[in-house]
């Protein structure tokens, strides 16, 4: 377990990534830009904190009893893990043989062949869904879908559980051009157990300003519940999937 990491934090008691209590490690690193990204401080890999694998497991050791007993597990997020995909692997490597259950949470954005090692000791993926449209999701992003398309047709043809993620962003997500779109590719996605609708929210502006960057959201609000409520209903009535 001598593989090292670069580590930006971790929740012991997280509730949202994945079933049960979570320990959850984000990991240091991200190729994509969002412009609604609420950690912008994970984005540069030469950042964070290194450690090797023992040290972490031995962080999630001193959890267990707290994560196994909800049902829970590990989650990897980030930041982007498939960036440090040979560190991720061995961590769920160490995992699996201690029969703690295993959550990738992925954009997707470094592509199947760098995510595969990851796969093979992961018992969910959580992949984040940005924008149905090549463009829109480059000028969402920084960078087009292609590799996250290749990711999810993977899982759909695998027998590993996924989970969907999508950010609805009032101008950019929430258009109806964008939501059919959308409905397209979930329409192809037909073994993903749910997918989860997320409000933008304005909750990390204050470390783009720390970090001395420009928010091009600061001034968009978060979509209304009256809102999620119409785009959840006219998802539910376009896909066979869970729409929460």
């Amino acid at each position: 377990m001598t593989e090292k990491g670069r580590i930006h934090s971790w929740e012991t008691c997280g509730t949202v990534d994945g079933p049960g209590i979570r320990f959850v490690l984000f990991m240091q690193g991200c190729p994509l830009r969002c412009l609604y990204c609420h950690n912008p401080d994970t984005w540069e890999i030469s950042e964070g904190q290194e450690y090797t694998v023992e040290e972490i497991f031995k962080r999630i050791l001193r959890n267990e009893p707290y994560f196994q007993a909800s049902g829970g597990g590990v989650t990897v997020s980030g930041g982007e893990p498939g960036l440090q995909a040979q560190f991720v692997a061995e961590l769920f490597k160490e995992c699996k043989q201690h029969g703690i259950h295993t959550a990738l949470d992925t954009s997707g954005s470094v592509g199947l062949k760098k995510i595969l090692p990851i796969l093979d000791w992961t018992d969910l993926v959580i992949l984040d869904l940005k924008h149905g449209n090549l463009e829109k999701h480059r000028l969402l992003t920084g960078k087009t879908n292609e590799k996250i398309i290749e990711v999810a047709e993977y899982l759909n043809q695998s027998s590993i559980k996924f989970w969907l993620r999508h950010v609805l962003v009032p101008g950019y997500t929430d258009r109806k051009d964008d939501l059919e779109q959308l409905v397209l590719l979930l329409n192809k996605l037909e073994r993903a157990e749910k997918l989860e609708l997320i409000p933008y929210h304005k909750l990390g502006l204050h470390k783009w300003a720390a970090l001395g960057l420009t928010n091009r959201l600061a001034s968009v609000s978060p979509p209304s519940i009256t809102k999620m409520e119409e785009v959840k209903n006219f998802l539910r009535s376009r896909t066979k999937l869970k729409i929460c």
